[in-house]
């Protein structure tokens, strides 16, 4: 069983940055993949960002040129830097990680672990 906590959510305004961190309770290592998934008021979840054990890297179209997820695997952690955001990249946040070494499908169903969310809120 593997245990996820997000950090790194917060309130900024419309251009600014946040970096998000995902810390996993359990030696994943390289031979999990990771990836970040958002939920906005009232809508589904969609997948942002994924990350595979090679470092291959898959974004939403939304996201690219202004995400970047990235992964220390002795830290057992994963992150997101979010820049330029807009204020249609409010939702919560959650980080999500699969033992599958290559996996970078960006839909919520294949991913098995999940931490509680962080909540970011961009303001016009």
């Amino acid at each position: 069983q593997v245990q996820l906590v997000e950090s790194g959510g917060g309130s900024v305004q419309s251009g600014g940055s946040l970096r998000l961190s995902c810390a996993a309770s359990a030696a994943s290592g390289y031979r999990y993949s990771m990836a970040w998934f958002r939920q906005g008021p009232g809508k589904e979840r969609e997948g942002v960002a994924a990350i595979d054990s090679d470092g291959n890297t898959k974004y939403v179209d939304s996201v690219k040129g202004r995400f970047t997820i990235s992964r220390d695997i002795a830290k057992n952690t994963q992150y997101l830097q979010m820049n330029s955001l807009k204020p249609e990249d409010t939702a919560k946040y959650y980080c999500a990680t699969e033992p599958a070494r290559w996996l970078l499908i960006l839909t919520p169903t294949r991913w098995t672990y999940w931490g509680q969310g962080t909540q970011v809120t961009v303001s016009s």
